[in-house]
C-alpha cells in the first residue's frame, strides 16, 4: 500500500519519546511514500530515549503543536516513552491537536504509553484499544475497552503495547492511513 500524497504528523516530546517507537513508524510511513512532519512541544531538536532511561538520538522538530492544525494532515502518530507521553499529555496545544484529529475523523496511531494522550484528550469513550499494560486501568477509566493484544484497530484508531509490537503496529498504520477508514466513516456518519 502506498501513502503517496499523504501527510502524517508524528509527535515527539523533549527528552522522553521512546526512540524505536518514533523512528520505526517514521521510516515505515516514509517508505510507503508519506510526507512525515515531526511535531513537538517546542522548536529545535528533541532527544529520544531508549528503555525510558538511556539517552537516544536527537531529532529535528519541524513544527510545534501550536503552529499546526489537524487540517494540515491525513493522520497522526503518537509514540510512547513514559516521560515523553506524560510531557505530551501535559501540553494543551498537543491535547487540542489530538482532539481535532478525532473531531475530523482522521486516523490516529498510538503505541506503548502514547494512549495516555488519548485519555487526556477524552477521545476513548467506547473505543477498543491496547497499550503498555500499566495503562490498562487509566484507559478503562477513560471509557475504553482495553485488551492485551499486539495491535488493536478500531475505526481508524491503531494502538499497540510495546516496542516488540512495532512491526505489526507499523504495518497496520500504513494500512489504515492508506485506506483512510476513519475519515470515510466520519463522512458517512
Amino acid at each position: 500500500m502506498k501513502l503517496d500524497g499523504k501527510k502524517i504528523a508524528l509527535l515527539i516530546a523533549p527528552r522522553g519519546t521512546e526512540e524505536p517507537e518514533f523512528v520505526q513508524p517514521r521510516d515505515a510511513l516514509k517508505e510507503a511514500g508519506a510526507e512525515v512532519t515531526v511535531v513537538g512541544i517546542e522548536t529545535g531538536s528533541a532527544e529520544t530515549v531508549n528503555g525510558d532511561l538511556d539517552p537516544g538520538a536527537k531529532y529535528d522538530v519541524d513544527r510545534t503543536a501550536g503552529d499546526v492544525s489537524a487540517d494540515d494532515f491525513d493522520g497522526l502518530v503518537i509514540p510512547g516513552g513514559t516521560v515523553g507521553a506524560d510531557k505530551l499529555r501535559a501540553d494543551k496545544d498537543v491535547v487540542a491537536l489530538v482532539k481535532a484529529f478525532f473531531a475530523a475523523g482522521k486516523p490516529v496511531g498510538a503505541i506503548c504509553h502514547g494512549p495516555w494522550l488519548l485519555a487526556e484528550a477524552d477521545v476513548l469513550q467506547g473505543r477498543k484499544v491496547t497499550s503498555y499494560p500499566s495503562l490498562a486501568t487509566d484507559l478503562r477509566n477513560a471509557g475504553a475497552e482495553w485488551t492485551d493484544q499486539e495491535v488493536v484497530t478500531d475505526s481508524g484508531l491503531v494502538t499497540s503495547r510495546k516496542p516488540d509490537d512495532l512491526p505489526a503496529f507499523c504495518a497496520k498504520l500504513v494500512e489504515e492511513f492508506a485506506e483512510g477508514r476513519h475519515e470515510a466513516q466520519a463522512r458517512s456518519a
